[in-house]
């Protein structure tokens, strides 16, 4: 049982609006792909690949590797706690006129705050300020964008999106100091 109930704002019932009465199928059915790419089971799946990947690599890569699966653990199960503290009802539930226009229905009906997708999403964007400009600035867009995709189907509103993107920045920010420091076993061994 949920023990705090969120109300959308205005500017989130507004944004489901007009999303609502400007969409059609073709976006939709695009936006359900590629929300895909956000998916915590794809990416426990990347990460653990990309563990296993630098585990002959370089103490960096090895690091950058734990670094990611922990955030990817840690940003798979939170929100699954916070949906069972955080009752919203999605905003895909509350439209006839989307779905005549092709918008889907998605998860649980009252489990919209925070975005699951999105936390994944802004600990990926957070962790990539640890790439080059150019991969950055890269990452960092398509998780923008990924996160966008459930704005869109009316997975969410638009609030849960910002919520469950900055809870996944903080997450990864507070998990480095744990993960990407160097020990002293680590200084000795040969990279």
């Amino acid at each position: 049982m949920a023990l705090v109930t969120v109300k959308p704002t205005h500017i989130d019932i507004a944004i489901a609006n007009e999303i609502a009465d400007r969409t059609n199928p073709k976006l939709e059915e695009t936006a359900e792909a590629l929300t895909w790419g956000a998916d915590e089971h794809l990416l426990l799946a990347f990460a653990a690949a990309g563990w296993l990947y630098a585990r002959n690599r370089p103490d960096g890569e090895r690091r950058a590797a734990n670094h990611i699966l922990a955030v990817s653990l840690v940003t798979a199960i939170l929100p699954h706690i916070l949906k069972s503290t955080f009752d919203q009802v999605r905003p895909d539930r509350l439209t006839v006129r989307g779905h005549r226009r092709g918008v889907p229905y998605s998860g649980r009906p009252r489990d919209a705050f925070p975005s699951g997708h999105a936390v994944h999403m802004g600990a990926l964007a957070s962790a990539a300020g640890l790439l080059p400009t150019a991969r950055r600035r890269l990452v960092r867009s398509i998780a923008i964008g990924l996160s966008l995709t459930r704005i869109a189907l009316l997975a969410h509103w638009a609030s849960d999106v910002v919520a469950g993107f900055t809870l996944g920045i903080v997450i990864e920010r507070m998990m480095r100091p744990w993960t990407l420091t160097r020990t002293p076993a680590d200084r000795r061994a040969p990279s």
